[in-house]
């Protein structure tokens, strides 16, 4: 009740209405992103080659000392926790 009179949100809900980080994702399930979150335009357009964009869809293969393996659109690339952090996904 309380929460519904202030507006609160659990960290579960804010998380689902928010999406998740790819740090924070599963391996071997695929996500779809949502945004590229950061105010850096060289790192956008880094992962935009990539084919890390809005809509596509992402798969972490292993994590190894804060590096990612992902696979996107076929193709394996590997990124630290740092950019991991900044693809938001469902």
């Amino acid at each position: 009740m309380f929460k519904k009179l202030f507006g609160f949100m659990t960290t579960m809900e804010r998380c689902s209405s928010e999406g998740t980080t790819l740090a924070n994702a599963k391996i071997n399930k695929e996500y779809i992103i949502k945004e590229v979150r950061t105010n850096d335009e060289e790192l956008k357009n880094f992962l935009f080659t990539l084919g890390c964009y809005e809509g596509e869809i992402v798969t972490i293969l292993s994590i190894l000392a804060e590096n990612y393996v992902i696979s996107i659109k076929d193709a394996r690339y590997s990124i630290d926790k740092d950019l991991a952090e900044t693809i938001i996904t469902n």
